[in-house]
């Protein structure tokens, strides 16, 4: 079925586009309102927190993570349920509250909404979730069930022009192929097509290894179609490059503009390629190389000579 158009309208009652917004759609029973924690105190008093609702809170629990933390929660009165989360939970920074605008939720519907929303966050594994318990799926009338499902829809749409994406499953942004792919001749110039990753042990051999897949990395706009292969560089004491895999895809990671590169097969141990002479800091960060430099190797620089 082809996507319907639509269009949201996004209000913004002070005039700055940093503070509440207030997003509604031609034929939709619901309001969102979007705003940052540090604004709670001046917004909690309008009308819409003190209907019935669902709310995500957003926020990174520590300044290094690379996922976002998510709280996913429900109330009778969203707004006694924010004040509590603003006195009790630190994390968040940014809150996405989904009432009625016209009072037809009640405690049901947002309780399923809440089970719903839970569950596509785990689907979507984009966040981490900071609600302590699974819950069950509350039991809906066939009709009650097709009702929520609208409103989730319309709120799974609203999100991401929002600016949260947490709920989507992430949509690889490359497909390298790399069947039969063999290096080029000695001498042949070829393109930049392997990304060379600094990895620690336990995430070298957790993730690379055992998950074949590399995850939070940066890469420039303008390498992302030429990646083909991946290689790992063993930070010290093994300070060398000693496996690479195929790339199958390329998907967005955490909200960051990073990326994860899911492996077409296991890794395979190469070299090792000391670190050698190379300059102080040279695999700090991720570098580009080719397949071919990457085969014939002797020591780290001449990978990028």
């Amino acid at each position: 079925m082809a996507n319907t158009p639509f269009t949201i309208r996004i209000f913004i009652p002070d005039g700055d586009p940093e503070n509440l917004r207030v997003i509604d759609r031609m034929n939709w029973t619901g309001t969102g309102l979007v705003f940052p924690r540090a604004k709670w105190s001046s917004v909690k008093h309008r009308s819409e927190f003190s209907r019935t609702g669902v709310y995500i809170l957003v926020g990174y629990s520590d300044r290094d993570d690379d996922l976002p933390t998510i709280y996913i929660g429900e109330g009778d009165v969203v707004r006694d349920r924010l004040d509590s989360h603003w006195q009790k939970k630190d994390f968040w920074t940014d809150a996405y509250v989904f009432v009625s605008s016209n009072n037809s939720l009640n405690k049901a519907y947002v309780r399923w909404l809440e089970y719903s929303l839970i569950q596509k966050a785990s689907q979507a594994n984009r966040s981490v979730l900071d609600n302590g318990t699974d819950p069950q799926e509350p039991p809906l009338s066939e009709a009650e069930r097709a009702d929520g499902q609208a409103f989730l829809t319309e709120i799974s749409q609203i999100l991401p022009l929002a600016g949260l994406r947490v709920f989507e499953e992430p949509k690889p942004v490359a497909l390298p192929q790399t069947a039969g792919a063999t290096p080029n001749p000695q001498g042949t110039r070829v393109s930049i097509d392997t990304v060379v990753v600094p990895a620690q042990e336990e995430g070298f051999q957790k993730v690379f290894l055992r998950e074949n897949r590399w995850r939070s990395i940066r890469i420039s706009g303008g390498m992302i179609q030429q990646i083909r292969y991946i290689a790992a560089y063993q930070t010290a004491p093994v300070s060398a490059v000693t496996h690479y895999a195929p790339v199958q895809r390329i998907e967005p990671y955490g909200e960051e503009g990073k990326y994860q590169l899911i492996f077409s097969e296991s890794a395979k141990p190469i070299g090792p390629i000391p670190f050698a002479d190379a300059p102080k800091g040279l695999m700090q960060s991720s570098r580009y190389t080719t397949l071919q430099k990457l085969l014939q190797a002797k020591k780290v620089t001449d990978l990028f000579s």
